[in-house]
């Protein structure tokens, strides 16, 4: 028993000596690391920055209100990683999951050399060589030999057995004037050329002459060659006289439409040399001229139509049959850089790319660029990047999504005031019952006031503006959060304000902010009645776009009036 104990003092003692020992110098250590830590360079610490959890866009050093819709900002998230505003980093496991790929400005990423312009298009029939085979008398059509598109004609191929109560009439005047040709010959020629009016041939007439027999059915000759592109009759049909009956193209020659965009017209003209490729053909190259450029701009595709002659002799070449052309511009671009499509991405107002600004690590930065020409695959970039840098060609997409999730300049936010703001569906805000059942009387003289908008009736709008503010402060906002009340506090303000004011401009600016907090909150209501949508005109707001709500999916803008009733479209749907 004594010897237990004195093995457990032992033990002890040697657990305490072994403490001391390890704890001992740690203490000091520690001691030393924390002097060397207070004299540590602070100048590279990430500085806080402020954000509008509608607007992320929104970017400031310091808290307050957002400028957009006056809710309070919140700090962004930051990773403590030393990037720059605007950068965003990936991880190297996205980056593959993503199928990122970057490539350098400048290294051979096209084939564009020499200002050559690359262009795309089909071929289409020449209509100059189209022809239309009429009928040319009234009749019933009894039996149509040639009755499908692609169907070649010869002339005086057999084209249809017609049954014409006019010929049957004409023909018994050439028996009865055969017999009289003695005696009255300028009777006689005269039924003649009737008949050859009717497209008749001297061997037909004679036959009928000398048969002395009336034929009922007769039949119709071609007077054209060519393809059939489209017939325009069907056996049973009554068919007058110069009714088409078919559509005849010749193919031997063809054209070839190309599309241009705008700022490739500077470098084209009719009379240039155009070398045309065709899928079906690798390999091959066919010469051609342009013969026509269209004066008139697509307005849906922004191109015009850049028109080439083809002889097609050997009928190589089919109507319908994709194919690209290869023309030397009028003007040098060997200042200019060229890109794949696939690195940019076009907003309607801005192109963009990304460039990878750390060539160790996967930081990328928007970057707007100009856009001179798309040649084929390529664009031709005349600002924005320099030779050398390195863009994402594959994946460009991927990286913006990764920036908007990080509030970072991207495609849908200019990191300015005026950008797009995010999609309100979004938004997480809660309400009360109590406050959702007042908020259906928020929405029915809100509709009120939005119609006097569109019909542009300023005293309307401010009396249906107050009764919409009075509803709205009528509303149980108690134990609201304060986003929530952020939104009522701002859709009140520009109630007031509009409600006070008879000048139209002024009320539609306002309605503006009036409408991005108005309708968040419409967005996180339950049980809304009446069923609404969420239109919006991106014209509007200076080309920034404006929404509003409506109970009627047809559009009829509160912006601009009589002047631009149908501008917008219906981007949201308030169903629950």
């Amino acid at each position: 028993m004594k010897k237990n104990v004195l093995y457990i003092g032992i033990a002890v003692v040697v657990g305490l000596l072994a403490g001391w020992i390890i704890f001992g110098n740690n203490g000091t250590e520690s001691k030393s690391g924390s002097a060397i830590s207070d004299t540590h360079d602070h100048s590279n610490e990430i500085q806080e920055v402020w954000t509008c959890s509608m607007h992320p866009q929104i970017m400031q050093p310091e808290p307050g209100n957002c400028p957009i819709c006056g809710m309070n900002l919140i700090p962004v998230e930051t990773g403590g990683e030393g990037l720059a505003m605007n950068e965003i980093k990936m991880t190297k496991n996205a980056m593959s999951l993503a199928n990122i790929q970057t490539s350098i400005v400048g290294s051979n990423m096209s084939s564009e050399k020499d200002g050559i312009i690359s262009l795309s298009g089909k071929i289409a029939t020449n209509e100059e060589n189209n022809s239309v085979q009429a009928s040319y008398f009234d009749g019933r059509i009894e039996q149509l030999n040639v009755n499908y598109k692609g169907q070649k004609v010869n002339n005086r191929q057999l084209l249809a057995t017609i049954y014409s109560p006019n010929l049957v009439a004409a023909q018994q005047e050439l028996i009865t004037a055969a017999s009289l040709k003695e005696s009255q010959p300028a009777l006689y020629q005269a039924v003649r050329n009737k008949l050859k009016n009717w497209k008749l041939s001297d061997t037909q007439i004679d036959a009928i002459e000398s048969s002395g027999k009336v034929r009922d059915n007769f039949p119709v000759y071609a007077t054209i060659n060519g393809t059939v592109s489209e017939v325009m009759a069907r056996e049973g049909d009554y068919v007058k006289q110069g009714q088409p009956i078919l559509k005849v193209s010749n193919l031997n020659s063809v054209w070839a439409d190309f599309d241009a965009y705008e700022n490739q017209i500077s470098n084209l003209k009719e009379g240039q040399k155009i070398k045309v490729e065709a899928n079906a053909y690798s390999n091959k190259e066919f010469d051609a001229t342009i013969t026509f450029i269209d004066p008139m701009l697509n307005n849906a595709t922004r191109t015009v139509t850049v028109r080439a002659t083809i002889k097609n002799n050997d009928n190589l070449f089919k109507p319908g049959m994709f194919v690209t052309g290869k023309v030397q511009g009028t003007k040098t671009q060997s200042e200019m850089l060229s890109v794949p499509a696939s690195a940019v991405m076009w907003t309607g107002e801005r192109s963009l790319v990304y460039v990878k600004t750390n060539p160790n690590e996967p930081v990328f930065e928007m970057r707007e660029v100009s856009i001179h020409n798309r040649n084929g695959e390529n664009y031709t970039i005349s600002s924005g990047v320099q030779t050398g840098e390195e863009i994402v060609t594959n994946g460009i997409f991927t990286v913006d999504a990764a920036a908007q999730l990080q509030g970072k300049k991207s495609m849908m936010n200019k990191a300015k005031e005026d950008a797009t703001e995010m999609p309100k569906s979004q938004m997480r805000l809660k309400f009360s019952e109590r406050f959702t059942n007042n908020f259906n009387n928020v929405i029915k003289p809100y509709l009120k006031m939005k119609d006097a908008f569109v019909a542009t009736d300023a005293k309307q709008i401010s009396a249906f503006a107050k009764m919409t503010s009075k509803a709205m402060k009528s509303a149980d906002t108690k134990d609201l959060g304060k986003m929530e009340q952020s939104h009522i506090n701002k859709t009140i303000d520009m109630l007031d304000a509009i409600g006070k004011s008879d000048n139209i401009k002024n009320q539609r600016a306002d309605f503006i902010i009036l409408n991005e907090n108005l309708v968040a909150i419409a967005m996180n209501i339950k049980g809304a009645n009446p069923l609404l949508y969420v239109q919006k005109c991106p014209m509007a707001n200076n080309n920034k776009g404006a929404i509003w709500l409506s109970t009627e999916k047809d559009i009829k803008n509160p912006y601009y009036g009589d002047d631009m009733l149908t501008c917008g479209s219906v981007i949201e749907e308030i169903n629950e």
